[in-house]
């Protein structure tokens, strides 16, 4: 069911599927497969990642349909041996390799172009300065406060 921020392109069932993952928050091999109607795809991604988890989504993929919820129903039957909620199907998140996930958009919609690398910039950097802390730390330096 689209959210109540979905905004329809036009009056018909056209839409993106978006593939989206998040290592971050849900580490390596999780993706969230969720539709939306909005004009601007994008904006759905950045709505899901701005307040409830502390990184950005990454796009793998978004796909056009003209049934968007039909395609959406298709590809979360079809992955759905691998969701991770078992309890509230309307969940979203499937524990699964993006090879399997390509192969059923290729069998529900055709061919289509996915990200396999996730960039996931904030998650990275904060990694990195994680362990600049702790190697100062482990080196008897003290923090040095932010200014």
């Amino acid at each position: 069911m689209a959210s109540k921020g979905d905004i329809s392109c036009s009056a018909d069932a056209a839409g993106h599927v978006y593939v989206i993952s998040n290592i971050g928050s849900f580490g390596e091999g999780v993706f969230k497969i969720g539709m939306t109607r909005r004009e601007n795809p994008l904006d759905r991604v950045r709505e899901l990642g701005d307040a409830s988890v502390p990184f950005h989504f990454d796009v793998h993929a978004m796909i056009y349909s003209e049934d968007v919820p039909t395609l959406e129903n298709k590809l979360h039957r079809s992955l759905a041996a691998h969701q991770v909620n078992l309890v509230n199907e309307r969940k979203e998140f499937f524990r699964v390799s993006l090879a399997e996930i390509e192969r059923a958009v290729l069998s529900h919609h055709g061919e289509i172009v996915f990200t396999r690398h996730a960039e996931a910039e904030e998650y990275r950097k904060s990694l990195a300065l994680q362990r600049q802390r702790e190697h100062g730390r482990a080196d008897g330096r003290a923090e040095q406060p932010v200014v």
